[in-house]
């Protein structure tokens, strides 16, 4: 099981405690310091669509002019914006055995893991 995020992200630091808590042992790979590549990101778009991938919350999204923003049409582009800007990325994104999960929700987590 692999845990992708920013470690200092607070709910990659509420996923990374459940996990540690319930004894659920994972990789952790940090998008900043280790990156994240074409190939995977079109993995995860193929599973979950590139919409949920991008955080439009996030303080990453809100720093991009309008005409960037409204340029995310497609998972071209979303592609090319989280390879350039991975905080971008909404987190976690949990792999396990090749499926992937988008962000924390405890109840799911639980009911995967168990």
């Amino acid at each position: 099981m692999k845990l992708y995020g920013i470690p200092n992200c607070t709910t990659v630091k509420k996923a990374r405690a459940w996990l540690d808590e319930n004894s659920q042992p994972y990789d952790f790979h940090d998008f900043k310091k280790q990156g994240v590549t074409r190939e995977l990101l079109q993995a995860w778009i193929a599973q979950a669509g590139w919409e949920p991938l991008i955080n439009q919350q996030g303080t990453t999204w809100r720093k991009l002019d309008a005409a960037t923003q409204t340029g995310i049409i497609d998972a071209e582009a979303a592609i090319d914006l989280m390879l350039a800007a991975p905080s971008v990325i909404k987190r976690p994104v949990l792999d396990k055995d090749g499926r992937i999960f988008i962000g924390f929700k405890p109840n799911l987590y639980e009911t995967l893991l168990r």
